[in-house]
């Protein structure tokens, strides 16, 4: 079986891509854009004997250079996706992109398997409870328009592949992973708070922090790309042994860096949401509505997880949380002492 990776020399790409190689995979395909960094690959190509990978320089741009890229695939891991940057960018290179990898697929007589990696952002866990149990039956967000381009972006690029699915029976398995994080990934996630200039704002509290380290979750992908779970299934991605978001801020401000942190309780978050909301409605815009009730109750309402699925895929943690913070924010402190 011949895998191909997109956004293969990413954080979680090439991870994903050694893990394919340990498994046993003889050369996945690697598929780049001209005058992409490669360092990553090349570095994995030195440092696991035997290891062939093959980089195939292209980009989906266009439906004909999708084609290109997918020749010889049986497994697609679509991992390629613009994280931040200008609206229509975003959406070109996440959206775009992906109706191009479709329709060059369905022209195949016989399609591959796609592996998408989602995200959480795409929940709509706004008007539900606090304390609720997110689970792959958790509702799709009902208004992304309500939330940031990220989750607006990922939810389109998500429902593209279950529209393919449904009309043109391609065999599409989603994973959506929680916090990815690991030695190559310098920032906090959203969901502990916001870096500002000069401090941290802390916003998280005791919420679970639905952590998952990078080779865990590249792990489950290798998993997903050859499982016998039928087609349409969705798969939530996320270590066991959890620690809070203020279990992981103490630790990290002990560790990496002693940040200034103003706290803000959830109950005062949504105050200020709500003032922010009015505020801008008033104004007409002149002060955006950075926070709103929708988007906090989003991104800082306490919830629990349950990756008992993953479990079902044949997943289990390789490397332990306690270890997976211990080796990452040793990486953290050496990048912080370089660059401050």
């Amino acid at each position: 079986m011949t895998a191909l990776v997109t956004g293969s020399n990413g954080f979680l790409g090439s991870r994903l891509v050694r893990r394919l190689v340990a498994e046993g995979e003889s050369a996945p395909i690697c598929l780049v854009r001209p005058g992409s960094n490669t360092s990553r690959l090349e570095k994995l190509s030195q440092e696991v004997p035997g290891a062939r990978i093959r980089l195939r320089k292209g980009d989906l741009g266009t439906v004909e250079g999708a084609q290109r890229a997918l020749e010889e695939a049986d497994v697609v891991y679509h991992l390629a996706a613009c994280l931040r940057g200008a609206p229509a960018e975003m959406f070109l290179n996440t959206v775009v992109t992906s109706a191009n990898l479709l329709r060059a697929a369905i022209r195949r007589s016989r399609p591959p398997r796609f592996v998408l990696v989602s995200s959480f952002s795409v929940y709509g866990v706004a008007d539900l409870p606090a304390h609720s149990v997110l689970t792959e039956e958790t509702p799709i967000e009902p208004t992304p328009t309500r939330r940031d381009l990220y989750c607006q972006v990922k939810w389109r690029q998500e429902q593209l592949f279950w529209q393919y699915h449904r009309e043109h029976g391609l065999d599409v398995m989603v994973l959506r992973p929680g916090a990815i994080f690991g030695p190559e990934s310098y920032g906090i996630s959203v969901r502990v708070g916001l870096e500002l200039p000069g401090l941290f704002l802390f916003l998280g509290g005791d919420n679970i922090l639905p952590l998952s380290y990078v080779d865990n979750c590249a792990d489950a992908l290798a998993l997903a790309g050859t499982s016998g779970f039928r087609s349409g299934h969705v798969i939530n991605v996320h270590d066991d042994d959890l620690p809070t978001c203020r279990t992981f801020l103490h630790r990290y401000r002990r560790e990496v860096r002693d940040l200034r942190v103003v706290s803000l309780p959830y109950a005062a978050t949504l105050a200020l949401s709500c003032a922010n909301q009015r505020y801008s409605e008033v104004s007409r815009g002149q002060l955006p509505a950075i926070f709103t009730l929708y988007k906090t109750r989003s991104a800082w309402k306490p919830m629990r997880y349950d990756n008992s699925r993953l479990h079902q895929l044949g997943w289990s943690q390789r490397i332990s949380t306690e270890d997976a913070l211990g080796e990452t924010f040793q990486r953290h402190r050496e990048y912080w002492r370089r660059n401050r």
